[in-house]
């Protein structure tokens, strides 16, 4: 008998794309604790302020705020810890050779359970956009969204 997946748990950072140019999207496996999958289940998770970093030859997620669960007890996890994400070591060489870089960092783009229940992140090698490509972003937005209505 099998249990029935709640796999329609999707966060996304909104500001990703609006903040950087995303060049190259990988999926990634994080390392978490009983309540922090818990949590994610829950969909208590901001990714709006993380960022990855290497720590030797490892790579981490800095600053993504898992809410505790509340019917843990009292063992729980720190909500801001540095988390542990799990790609290929091509594909870990070939992204700290990017960031060592100038203007390179590596952002999440979305966070999500897969088909067979485990919390996978989407992060993106991503340059940051200058203020004049924020306002390009801005009105190219805005007039697709003028002809959307034009045509209803």
């Amino acid at each position: 008998m099998k249990k029935d997946l709640n796999n329609n748990i999707t966060i996304l950072n909104k500001r990703a794309s609006f903040e950087y140019h995303l060049i190259e999207k990988y999926e990634a496996g994080i390392v978490l604790t009983g309540t922090e999958i818990k949590s994610i289940r829950q969909g208590k998770v901001n990714i709006a302020d993380a960022y990855c970093f290497f720590k030797d030859e490892e790579l981490l997620i800095k600053n993504m705020h898992m809410s505790p669960f509340e019917n843990s007890g009292f063992i729980t996890h720190h909500p801001t810890r540095d988390r542990k994400l799990l790609l290929h070591k091509k594909e870990l060489k070939k992204l700290h050779r990017s960031v060592k870089e100038d203007g390179y960092t590596i952002i999440p783009v979305k966070l999500y359970i897969n088909k067979k229940g485990l919390a996978k992140i989407e992060i993106a090698l991503a340059k940051g956009k200058k203020l004049y490509d924020k306002r390009e972003s801005i009105k190219k937005r805005d007039i697709e969204r003028e002809l959307g209505r034009k045509f209803k």
